[in-house]
């Protein structure tokens, strides 16, 4: 079983004589629980590029906004840590909220631009709780290599951002998304999904294959493209909403005309779940 650990004090103390003494790499997966195949990705890639591996088990109020499901959200750190023991990690850090806000705490970060588009203006205030928070655990970890999924595109992105401009000493590791094999992305939110509901949330990645068919004919209109997925995600019958359906290049600025290694992002309600997904395009 990996060892668990609650307070800061006591985890910085663990790893500081595996840092130090033994001189062991290490590894760093922040997760809010509730873990999935997803993450089982992110371990194993820590698992083969470090000696130990540092898991988070932590849903941060601070990214939640006054309507979003904060109170809902997946919790059961007894099956976490169990397949965290099943993956071999090392360590779990599972911190209570006033170990990791104490009382008087008052200092954001905010990673300008990036944190006002596609998310951030569903969401505000989304990823300034998100980035206040994964630094607070990249300085309590301090590891080697932190790692994240390429399915929360956006909120990757800002990560890369901070610690490029904060000069931070830890190494940023991208990892795929990982795909149920009818195609929808991982997500602990996919719990919230009834079997009719699920159906329906399919039409995130069929519609990327849509959008694929048409640039493999020859469209290349960003406008054009964007708006046939819409049309074609919509026309399910729990689809409620779609927030936006957009193509950028690798750093989020948006297209006019699709290019190999562009990404399309979109945020979309099945039923009362909002789900996100991004695709990187092909040709």
């Amino acid at each position: 079983m990996p060892l668990l650990f609650r307070r800061v004090k006591d985890l910085r103390n663990h790893l500081r004589s595996l840092r130090c003494d033994k001189g062991f790499s290490i590894g760093f997966v922040p997760t809010m629980g509730y873990l999935h195949e997803g993450h089982e990705a992110l371990i194993r890639k820590s698992k083969v590029q470090n000696d130990v591996t540092v898991v988070s088990i932590y849903v941060n109020p601070t990214q939640f906004g006054p309507s979003e499901d904060y109170d809902r959200y997946p919790r059961d750190l007894e099956r976490d840590m169990a397949l965290c023991e099943d993956l071999g990690v090392d360590v779990v850090f599972a911190p209570p909220d006033e170990e990791m806000y104490p009382m008087g705490f008052q200092t954001e970060v905010y990673v300008k631009g990036l944190s006002d588009i596609l998310e951030g203006k569903f969401r505000p205030g989304h990823f300034k709780g998100v980035a206040t928070v994964v630094l607070k655990l990249l300085n309590i970890v301090q590891p080697d290599r932190a790692y994240f999924g390429e399915k929360d595109y956006q909120q990757l992105k800002v990560i890369e951002t901070m610690v490029r401009d904060l000069l931070l000493p830890v190494e940023i590791v991208p990892v795929e998304t990982v795909r149920e094999p009818d195609g929808l992305a991982c997500s602990s939110r996919n719990v919230y999904l009834s079997k009719e509901e699920r159906e329906s949330a399919l039409s995130l990645y069929r519609s990327f294959l849509v959008a694929e068919d048409l640039i493999s004919k020859g469209e290349r209109r960003a406008e054009v493209i964007k708006k046939k997925m819409e049309e074609f995600i919509l026309s399910h019958p729990h689809v409620t909403k779609v927030d936006y359906v957009e193509i950028t290049d690798p750093d989020l600025r948006p297209k006019e005309r699709v290019e190999k290694g562009d990404r399309i992002l979109l945020a979309v309600w099945v039923g009362s779940t909002r789900l996100i997904d991004n695709w990187k395009v092909s040709l």
